[in-house]
């Protein structure tokens, strides 16, 4: 059995209309930073895979591989997501608060 060889480069892409631009598993919607949050709380990429089963191996190697290429964008991408899930949760909070 004979296979094609990919080219890394091809498995992570982005496009403004999907995930915001965010980088992404090509032909997914499943971003970098999804993969590094699993990856940060200690999961391996096979653990990955079996949480991702449309997943390969290859493609959770790949956005691991993004991360760890490019951490200062995705890190600051991770921070802004949890800016603002903050700031939600504190109008959420002050709102749920005034109507007791």
């Amino acid at each position: 059995m004979s296979h094609t060889p990919i080219d890394i480069g091809s498995l992570i892409d982005r496009s403004p209309e999907i995930r915001d631009g965010r980088p992404r598993i090509a032909g997914t919607g499943v971003t970098v930073r999804r993969i590094v949050g699993w990856y940060k709380l200690g999961l391996t990429a096979e653990d990955i895979v079996a949480e991702i089963p449309h997943l390969t191996l290859a493609q959770v190697h790949a956005a691991l591989a993004y991360y760890h290429a490019n951490r200062e964008e995705i890190e600051k991408d991770i921070t802004e997501e949890e800016r603002v899930a903050e700031q939600l949760e504190r109008q959420y909070s002050t709102k749920r608060s005034s109507t007791k």
